[in-house]
């Protein structure tokens, strides 16, 4: 039995997925849509593919078991809620949406469909994020320290807070879900922005983010994210306990108890173990999704209150559960 896919977006990272699925005997690239109909036909064909330049005539064609999103930010909503509209299991790539609301709104969605969800959270699938849960058991976390320190990646939205949402929102949700599978969850944040220099056009987002995280098991956190570097200089967590520090990032853990530094590489497999887990979910074959459609909400209302409290000044209290949107 083939898991017969769909992908919707045909940009780097729909051929990175794209690329792993087709390892997998049991998986099937049926179609790729795009509004690109030239880039959508260029992945198609390596796949061997049907090419559709609009998402909607892929849906209504059939023979599909699960579609995976992989589009830009602003483009997230409408075509979530006609996959599951239409029945069909649904891998997104981060980050689920511009805001919260068009968020909320598609988990309500999958809620009711009661398909196999899953995002592109591949660091939960790290085995040093297991390493670093055994250095911690029984060591409760007092100082959580975050950083995406990086460049401005080459697609034109990406500068535009309508196009990508902010630096925290596109890129370092990553080190926030990771907060969050470490530490716990969030209970207010506080934020400022560093916007860029003059010339640049009305809209864009910050250059730089600072924020201040207050977790409600009682630790303090810290996440700085900046898009001025020509390189990506660096991106993870760092966490605190007693008598231990650890550091995590997606290809290595450095821990030092005071009797000398210890690293461990990851294998780096963590790209293709989230796909060959919703791939398995789908089917029938298991159930190691480790983050879910409505799990994933969770970061992604922690970075949109960062984002929020960095343009209003104000702090931003994140609920334990959706609540209503402000700003």
């Amino acid at each position: 039995m083939k898991c017969r896919i769909g992908i919707v977006g045909a940009g780097n990272v729909a051929a990175r997925h794209a690329q792993v699925l087709g390892g997998f005997p049991d998986v099937r690239i049926a179609a790729v849509a795009d509004t690109d109909t030239a880039r959508a036909a260029r992945l198609a064909g390596r796949c061997g593919a049907a090419v559709y330049g609009d998402h909607k005539a892929m849906l209504q064609d059939g023979g599909l078991d699960a579609v995976y999103v992989c589009v830009p930010p602003f483009a997230h909503g409408p075509i979530e809620l006609d996959v599951l509209d239409a029945g069909l299991a649904m891998f997104v790539e981060k980050p689920l949406a511009l805001d919260e609301r068009t968020a909320r709104t598609v988990a309500d969605a999958a809620r009711r469909a009661g398909v196999v969800t899953a995002v592109g959270h591949h660091w939960r699938y790290l085995d040093v994020l297991d390493e670093a849960r055994r250095l911690l058991a029984d060591r409760p976390i007092r100082l959580a320290l975050g950083v995406w320190l990086d460049k401005i990646p080459p697609v034109p939205w990406w500068t535009r807070r309508d196009g990508s949402g902010g630096q925290v929102i596109e890129q370092a949700v990553h080190v926030l879900d990771l907060a969050r599978a470490l530490v716990g969850e969030v209970a207010e944040v506080s934020a400022h922005e560093s916007g860029y220099p003059p010339e640049r056009e009305e809209g864009a987002i910050g250059a730089a983010t600072g924020a201040l995280l207050r977790f409600r098991g009682g630790a303090s956190g810290i996440l700085g994210a900046t898009c001025l570097l020509g390189w990506k200089h660096r991106a993870g967590l760092e966490v605190y306990a007693e008598g231990i520090a650890v550091e995590v990032a997606e290809d290595r853990l450095v821990a030092d108890t005071g009797d000398g530094r210890v690293e461990v590489t990851d294998p780096g497999d963590a790209k293709r173990r989230v796909d060959r887990a919703f791939v398995d979910a789908v089917l029938g074959r298991g159930d190691d999704v480790r983050v879910p459609y409505e799990e994933a909400l969770r970061t992604h209302r922690l970075a949109c209150a960062i984002a929020r409290a960095a343009t209003t000044g104000e702090p931003v209290a994140v609920p334990d559960e959706p609540g209503d949107e402000h700003g």
